[in-house]
């Protein structure tokens, strides 16, 4: 099996437990962990409802879940011998697909045949040329996605790597910093792109 499958499973198996764990007794007194914890969901809660309203509360598991696996994944890499399954690009185009999937599934749910009306544009005599630059820009969206994930998580572990290797005693401290927050960057990224694309296929029927 490949290592980053290997990974993949790991952290999809690892999270649930920790969240398990931690989240099964909160307490009144916020630990440091549910803070963070608490942290998260708000913040997740915030951009859903920012961009979705509240209709949007139900893709909340969804969006979350996604979170924690791009960031744990991403996170997993630092750890010595590991590779972050971001860093692959099959992990990271099947993460942009079922976005890409699930976001068109959900205009199609919610509008019906009134999703595909914005691909023909706002001037019904320009409409074949607003489809193909609709199509062009919906289809580009998993590849970006994916490509710009999968660059960054595999260009700070080479330069990590390679920084280690040649300044052992000097380098690790930053490089580690300034990996940790490309970590909390793409994940940032991913997980509002992901929030604003399925916004915007739920509310095209609105605008």
């Amino acid at each position: 099996m490949e290592q980053h499958v290997i990974m993949a499973l790991i952290v999809l198996i690892v999270v649930p437990i920790i969240f398990t764990i931690f989240a099964k007794k909160p307490s009144l007194i916020p630990t440091p962990i549910q803070n963070v914890f608490e942290i998260y969901i708000e913040f997740i809660d915030n951009l859903i409802k920012e961009n979705m309203g509240e209709k949007g509360r139900k893709y909340f598991p969804l969006i979350a879940s996604i979170g924690l696996f791009v960031f744990f994944g991403n996170l997993i890499g630092m750890i010595p011998g590991l590779e972050s399954p971001t860093a692959n690009l099959n992990t990271t185009m099947a993460l942009a697909l079922l976005v890409f999937f699930i976001y068109n599934f959900e205009g199609i749910r919610e509008n019906g045949i009134g999703y595909f009306k914005h691909f023909l544009g706002p001037v019904p005599a320009m409409a074949p040329v607003f489809v193909i630059i609709e199509l062009l820009s919906h289809l580009s969206r998993p590849v970006t996605l994916a490509l710009r994930l999968f660059a960054n998580m595999t260009g700070g572990e080479l330069i990590s790597v390679v920084l280690i290797m040649l300044v052992p005693f000097l380098i690790p401290m930053p490089v580690m910093l300034i990996h940790l927050i490309a970590v909390f960057l793409q994940t940032y990224v991913f997980v509002v792109l992901t929030t604003v694309y399925i916004a915007g296929a739920i509310t095209h029927a609105e605008h």
